[in-house]
């Protein structure tokens, strides 16, 4: 009889997502299966601390709640495999959700299972796959530090916050350093006292051609002009006098291109750039590496991984690069250069490129989404701009003489272009070529008019996400997969909100950063939450004990908290008096927070239960009939536009906010209507079940 043929396939790959899973699996034909396992599998529970402190704070991982099914999906298939690779992200994370994973399955922790790629191409996945590796317990143990460490703060000051603030509260070792630095900034505004000070312009010409020079000061020194008394000197000492030309510098200025992305740079600039958030950028991006289908290509993946704080790049990518810029620009605009990744930055991956030069961001504009081609050109440009030749401009400053007053006047032109062809960052994008006209040293020029201004100094911006960012990464506060989680739970918490883009504190925010550095002083600050990423970063290289690190923390940090939970005492918080007059009892109500946001309710509770919703309305008049336009929200917090007298006697609702003269569409009135029908019918349907 003929054998029967085996049904087992010859490989199992085990990535992350679905997505992912999908891209490579189109790489490796059918004798490979690739399943994806959805993110961690185990973790510490919810419902209790999960680390045993009286046993070397061992971990208590358990099967994450919902995943059997995948569990036994996975087990399945690895049963039928012969090989099984772990293939998830290439970091930390990745590495330690490799390692649960061979738990699950009962692999080896030394078997030769592990693959991890930079890019998701298909020689890249290919060239993985050919040499994996042991599962990099180093790697493993700097995450599992990370997430004990965590926990035990999160679990352990999270209560005293539910018992001595209100109820839903939470602490975190990073979370409340960021809180930390944005209530600081906020105080800092409050307390800033603004100084006046003065500048004079003098608008001068030559040959009817204006240009403006700017007062700097007297004998060779500079003069700061703190008040109208000190102007009014400059004034009355130049006010019969010729303006001369005395000295004239002309020197060329090189500017260097931007190095390619890090994650914190690429989610700045996309914040700056392109308006997005830094949770918004990252699932951008996130797309864009585990792989997207263009056509004659298959499903690719344009970007490298997008975790990264190394501005490193291949010697392949170099090539490609320079092959791509000499086609296109000229010979003269490449320049093959090499960026210092910063002090105490991991370097496992490159910085974050396209993957493949020639898949041009127009060019397969019409097979992604609008907001994948502007991330994906961002990073496709500034990856080409950093490997292109100086900018180079020709620059003039001229000392100009009134008496004994000076006046500095400055010029410059762009000569070259070199990598501003393909990209101009946030902060040039200002910078333009300023006009002088030709003048010769001891030459008279003409007085057109003089200038003075006054001016107040300004208290230090509020942070934008980009900036917090920015700041989080000069004090190595978090790393490149931490920055958007940050940022969400403190907006989630309530701890800070939005003001366009400026993130305020709440007074909850306040009140809970105050409670926790008057109590847990040596946790809640920049230095040791800095200190303790270097001290992961060195769990990772293999030269510390993860539970030591832990160990040495938990000792003083007990006796912290127990003197915290005896001496600490409860605190109220005052609810926001509004200027709304309860229309039952004549209190002004309060504003409180609700499960779907702000509302308004009378401060006698219990005696007066009445509460309001709090009605936001828009400065443009309703489309049809000129009546007050008010936003409200869906039940997912989506904003939807609707008039005051809807329903009554005007018929205006849509999802977009109205235009200055611009006509109304009814279309919009039955979209929002049907959308909100169609929720209530399947509600009802459930309930007759």
């Amino acid at each position: 009889m003929p054998k029967k043929q085996s049904k087992n396939k010859e490989m199992l790959i085990i990535v992350e997502s679905p997505a992912k899973a999908s891209t490579i699996k189109k790489y490796l034909g059918n004798k490979t299966d690739v399943k994806a396992s959805m993110g961690h599998i185990r973790d510490l529970p919810k419902s209790k601390l999960g680390v045993d402190i009286n046993n070397n704070f061992e971990p208590e991982y358990i099967n994450i709640r919902g995943k059997g099914d995948l569990i036994k999906e996975l087990k399945k298939s690895a049963s039928n495999a012969n090989k099984v690779y772990l293939a998830t992200d290439p970091d930390r994370e990745g590495e330690a959700i490799a390692w649960h994973l061979a738990y699950i399955l009962n692999i080896p922790t030394d078997a030769i299972c592990r693959v991890t790629f930079n890019e998701i191409t298909k020689e890249a996945v290919k060239k993985a796959i050919s040499s994996p590796r042991k599962i990099d317990m180093n790697l493993t143990d700097a995450q599992q530090a990370r997430r004990v460490l965590d926990r035990i703060v999160g679990y352990s000051i999270s209560p005293i916050l539910w018992k001595k603030v209100k109820r839903g509260l939470s602490a975190g070792r990073v979370q409340s350093v960021a809180v930390k630095m944005i209530v600081d900034r906020e105080e800092e505004i409050e307390k800033f006292i603004p100084e006046e000070y003065w500048n004079i312009y003098a608008i001068l010409s030559k040959d009817n051609k204006k240009f403006e020079a700017k007062y700097y000061g007297r004998d060779n020194k500079k003069v700061e002009l703190h008040k109208k008394e000190d102007v009014d000197e400059v004034l009355e000492n130049i006010r019969n006098e010729k303006f001369l030309v005395t000295k004239i510098k002309e020197s060329e200025k090189k500017k260097n291109p931007a190095p390619p992305f890090t994650t914190s740079t690429m989610q700045q600039e996309a914040s700056r750039k392109l308006g997005f958030t830094i949770k918004k950028t990252m699932s951008i991006a996130q797309g864009l590496y585990e792989g997207i289908s263009i056509p004659n290509h298959g499903s690719h993946g344009l970007i490298t991984y997008m975790r990264t704080d190394s501005t490193r790049i291949s010697e392949e990518a170099r090539k490609f690069a320079k092959e791509y810029i000499v086609n296109k620009y000229g010979k003269e605009y490449y320049e093959n250069r090499y960026y210092k990744t910063k002090n105490g930055a991991q370097d496992a991956h490159e910085a974050i490129r396209p993957t493949n030069v020639n898949l041009d961001p127009e060019e397969i504009k019409k097979y992604i989404s609008v907001d994948q081609y502007k991330l994906y050109k961002l990073i496709y440009n500034r990856f080409m701009a950093s490997q292109m030749a100086v900018a180079i401009y020709d620059t003039i400053s001229v000392d100009i003489m009134a008496g004994k007053e000076i006046f500095k006047a400055n010029g410059q032109n762009l000569k070259f272009q070199g990598y501003m062809l393909a990209y101009v960052s946030t902060s040039e994008t200002d910078e333009k070529n300023e006009y002088l006209p030709k003048l010769t040293e001891n030459e008279k020029v003409e007085k057109e008019k003089i200038e003075p201004k006054q001016s107040f100094t300004e208290p230090p911006p509020r942070y934008t996400e980009a900036s917090l960012v920015k700041t989080l990464e000069e004090k190595g506060i978090g790393r490149p997969s931490t920055y958007s989680p940050i940022i969400s739970t403190i907006l989630d918490r309530k701890y800070i909100t939005k003001n366009v883009k400026q993130l305020v504190p709440t007074e909850l925010g306040k009140i809970v950063n105050k409670l926790l550095i008057e109590n847990f002083t040596d946790i809640i600050n920049e230095e040791f939450t800095a200190k303790i990423e270097e001290e992961f970063d060195e769990i990772a290289e293999g030269k510390q004990e993860w539970k030591s690190i832990i160990k040495e923390f938990y000792t003083p940090f007990e006796k912290e908290l127990k003197k915290v939970e005896e001496q600490l005492e409860k605190i109220e918080i005052e609810p926001e008096v509004s200027d709304i007059p309860c229309d039952k009892c004549g209190r002004m109500m309060v504003i409180k927070e609700g499960r779907y946001g702000k509302f308004l309710a009378c401060p006698g509770y219990p005696e007066c239960k009445n509460t309001k919703p709090i009605i936001q309305s828009i400065d443009i008049p309703c489309p049809v009939c000129g009546g007050k336009v008010i936003i409200k929200k869906t039940r997912r917090g989506k904003n939807f536009y609707v008039c005051e007298n809807n329903p009554n006697s005007c018929s205006y609702i849509s999802w977009n906010k109205p235009k200055l003269g611009e006509k109304w569409n009814p279309e919009d009135n039955k979209k929002v209507v049907r959308k909100k029908a169609s929720k209530k019918i399947s509600r009802k349907k459930k309930k007759t079940k």
